[in-house]
């Protein structure tokens, strides 16, 4: 198994799959989008997930919604192993609901969905933030604190927030307004990918002396354009942050075994940032 740290009561390897690309959300085009849910049937998925095991893997980072959560169900009554780490749905008519669904469906930890998140704290609805958070607590499973902006962490720190972990976007893509493309049906595209971004919030990751997942680290594809820029991606990531943080990755792995070679990536990166 590849290095890990506890996240509450659970051992978390430091690389996680996200789940992003189950869900047809490319952050790249409709076309990206329409080849993503095109190629990850259940069965597909179920594959990438095993395949994760093997490569030393532990946990996944998905939403929660019916969908995923019937697959993980399969997933673990045919004997897969891996932990959740629950992501709210913004088109849930009552995030409340969606918190207790993914508890009772064996979540290891929730967090708020960052885009959500990022809109009610531009509103200056900090109350409604927290009261959120309030409802993960009272699952007993770590609460966690989705973002795209730093300032965000910062202030969740400065005003004690009851929080566990944070999911922390190494670019800012709220530099703009944003809805979910769960919400639009549309594809995110046109989003702010500014490299400037990067090194900022990894300050802020090394600064918060909570624990941290970094995603985003290959920019959603614009940072592959090579196995050498993925790599070097993945040693930037592990340089930068605390040993207790981790980094989340989605792959699409249609053309090229993506979880073998990012697994074999963070573990480099991890050795040399020791």
């Amino acid at each position: 198994m590849l290095p890990a740290v506890k996240l509450g009561s659970t051992m978390i390897t430091r690389l996680i799959i996200g789940g992003n690309p189950f869900s047809g959300n490319s952050h790249v085009s409709r076309e990206l989008d329409a080849a993503m849910m095109d190629y990850f049937t259940t069965e597909k998925i179920k594959q990438t997930l095993y395949r994760a095991a093997e490569c030393g893997i532990n946990a996944v980072q998905l939403r929660g919604d019916k969908h995923i959560m019937r697959i993980l169900r399969e997933f673990w009554l045919e004997g897969g192993k891996l932990s959740w780490i629950g992501q709210t749905t913004p088109e849930s008519l009552s995030i409340d609901s969606n918190i207790s669904q993914m508890a009772g469906a064996g979540a290891a930890a929730i967090y708020h969905h960052g885009t959500v998140t990022d809109a009610l704290f531009k509103e200056g609805n900090y109350d409604e933030i927290k009261r959120r958070l309030a409802v993960i607590r009272k699952t007993g499973l770590p609460v966690g604190l989705g973002t795209h902006m730093p300032y965000v962490i910062e202030f969740a720190d400065e005003h004690k927030w009851d929080i566990d972990f944070y999911m922390a976007c190494v670019y800012n893509l709220s530099r703009i307004d944003r809805v979910s493309s769960a919400i639009t049906g549309k594809a995110n595209t046109e989003e702010p990918f500014f490299e400037a971004d990067i090194p900022v919030m990894y300050k802020t990751i090394r600064t918060t002396n909570k624990p941290c997942i970094a995603f985003k680290i290959l920019g959603a594809t614009r940072r592959c354009q090579s196995q050498e820029t993925v790599k070097a991606a993945f040693a930037e990531a592990y340089k930068n942050i605390k040993p207790a943080d981790m980094v989340n990755i989605g792959v699409y792995p249609k053309d090229i075994d993506q979880v073998g070679l990012d697994a074999v990536y963070a573990k480099e990166g991890m050795e040399k940032a020791l």
